[in-house]
């Protein structure tokens, strides 16, 4: 993957209209939980809410070039995702996830080719009832967040623009 940073990529862009995501609600800001810390791609999106179903049938299919947000409504009472959905996601060619909300097993992830942003860990799984949407429009820290958009994340933050930035 080609490395990035995301102050530059703001800086070298000025005309594009590019959005950054601010803190959760709370103020909490996302952290890096996977090996790969710079990572980007085409959006996918799914919003749910303590219920990991969706994460875990989505990063089962080819996500090459692709990263998937969560919106998980800053949930700290369970995890979406852990080592074994992240595996999946890395055999499914998946770029990285961004979590707004939990993640486990965060030893397991770090060893992992996967960007992965998330706003904590906490060791309890979700409770899978198939519930939670794919493929729609989300609003997480101050960001309208489209499939198709792209994402650029590092330890800086995290931007979505409208047009593809850089080759990833």
């Amino acid at each position: 993957m080609v490395s990035f940073v995301t102050c530059d990529l703001l800086d070298d862009h000025p005309d594009e209209e590019i959005q950054v995501i601010g803190p959760s609600i709370d103020g909490k800001f996302f952290s890096s939980y996977g090996k790969v810390k710079t990572f980007g791609g085409e959006i996918a999106t799914i919003k749910c809410h303590e219920d990991n179903s969706r994460v875990k049938e989505v990063l089962a299919t080819d996500g090459t070039g692709k990263v998937l947000i969560v919106d998980g409504g800053a949930s700290m009472r369970c995890a979406l995702m852990g080592d074994m959905i992240a595996e999946s996601a890395v055999k499914n060619h998946w770029n990285g996830v961004i979590i707004y909300g939990c993640v486990r097993d965060v030893d397991a992830l770090a060893t992992l080719e996967l960007g992965v942003h998330a706003l904590a860990a906490i060791p309890r799984k979700s409770h899978r009832q198939g519930i939670g949407v794919v493929d729609v429009a989300l609003q997480l820290g101050g960001a309208i967040i489209i499939p198709g958009q792209y994402v650029y994340a590092d330890n800086n933050g995290i931007i979505i623009s409208e047009k593809k930035l850089i080759d990833l």
